[in-house]
């Protein structure tokens, strides 16, 4: 059996492509990085570190090969004679494979192959939809009916944590990725274009678009709240951040809401989704994975945006009568950081609340735009984290009372 993995990097080699060669493919994995290409062509293996504070264990993931992306009659071959395929690309760089992924699926038309199944692994609201667009573009009116036939787009949700592999995590190999334990797959059933194949702690669920929701709303939206609560205490990993007992408390209450809001709207019972939760918070504390607030709130404006972590949870919340006080304050903390980066822009309210007009989609007079920039001034005046919690607190308590 053939699989090919698009994608060589973190996610890639540390999760999909290890878990397809465990699952006996042959792994040919398709990537603009040389060095990865080279590598994997010459020793057709690497290694795994799966970390934890208390230790390490390395696996070899062996039957692995490479092509570069850039040699477009090499990758499209390989899709042509591959038996399933995943991408891990990023999302901003799915359109640049596109066109191989197109004259693979010619090829492979062309050949009499049987129907194929791209596994989606990509940050990305929707991945199927997206994906499908851009490669219809590209294909004739007829081809896009063999497409819709023989072509299954399956949205994968990744719950591994993979951060920035440094020199010291390396360990003298450069091939080398770690990652923690965690490596469940949760894919969409529904998509898959015939038999759905058995891969490693792959987990084919229906409807899928509750696990899409459950990995943003509570993991993404948790760890960005916690990277940048770290933020404005100057820390530099995730696991420093979580250790801090009001930030654990803040992070925790932000993930309930939106754990009570996904109960309400996909009719999942709530204890299931907070033992998830408690799972991640052990999971944020792995010091050996040494992930920074840095990578994990980086590119605020995405995580701001109106369907993504912060104010997509939120508005969620509200949508189902729960008033997101908490997931407010990670969303005030991550405008500050936007503001930060931000060329040309100054901290003060009337540049906060054009950002979220402009960013977040959210209006003045709306009641999550007014939640978040009461939180940002406390932010903005220096308040500490106990007074963003109390804060949180009273608006919840408010909310509640209107209730009873």
């Amino acid at each position: 059996m053939n699989a090919v993995m698009y994608g060589g990097g973190n996610i890639g080699r540390g999760f999909i492509g290890a878990a397809l060669s465990q699952s006996g493919y042959r792994v040919t994995f398709i990537d603009v990085a040389e060095p990865v290409v080279k590598a994997l062509q010459e020793k057709e293996c690497y290694p795994i570190r799966y970390v934890a504070s208390n230790g390490h264990e390395d696996v070899m993931i062996t039957n692995v090969t490479a092509v570069n992306g850039n040699d477009a009659e090499a990758a499209s071959d390989a899709i042509a004679g591959c038996d399933i395929m995943a991408t891990a690309v990023g999302a901003r760089i799915l359109k640049f494979i596109v066109p191989n992924i197109v004259a693979g699926l010619r090829k492979r038309w062309a050949m009499g192959g049987k129907a194929l199944n791209i596994i989606i692994c990509e940050n990305l609201m929707d991945a199927n939809k997206v994906l499908e667009g851009m490669l219809k573009e590209q294909l004739t009116e007829e081809e896009c009916k063999k497409f819709d036939e023989t072509v299954g787009l399956v949205e994968a949700s990744i719950g591994r944590m993979v951060p920035v592999q440094t020199e010291e995590m390396k360990d003298g190999e450069p091939m080398r990725v770690c990652v923690e334990r965690y490596g469940f797959l949760p894919t969409d059933k529904a998509a898959f274009k015939g038999e759905v194949p058995d891969i490693k702690n792959m987990v084919p669920f229906e409807p899928f678009d509750f696990y899409i929701k459950r990995k943003l709303y509570v993991h993404n939206m948790g760890h960005a709240t916690c990277a940048y609560l770290g933020d404005l205490l100057g820390l530099e990993y995730i696991y420093q951040s979580i250790d801090v007992a009001e930030i654990r408390v803040l992070v925790q209450n932000a993930m309930t809401e939106s754990a009570m809001a996904l109960s309400v709207k996909y009719g999942v019972e709530l204890d299931k989704l907070m033992l998830h939760i408690q799972d991640l918070l052990g999971r944020f504390t792995n010091a050996a994975l040494k992930d920074t607030c840095a990578r994990v709130g980086g590119d605020p404006g995405r995580k701001l945006s109106p369907e993504d972590r912060l104010i997509g949870s939120a508005s969620l919340a509200l949508k189902q009568g729960i008033t997101p006080a908490y997931i407010a304050v990670g969303a005030a903390a991550g405008l500050k950081r936007y503001i930060d980066e931000a060329e040309g822009m100054v901290q003060g309210m009337e540049t906060a609340e054009k950002v979220l007009a402009e960013v977040s989609g959210l209006q003045s007079a709306d009641t999550l735009t007014q939640m978040i920039l009461k939180m940002y001034a406390l932010i903005l005046g220096g308040a500490e984290l106990s007074t963003l919690r109390r804060a949180a607190d009273r608006v919840k308590a408010e909310s509640l009372s209107n209730v009873i």
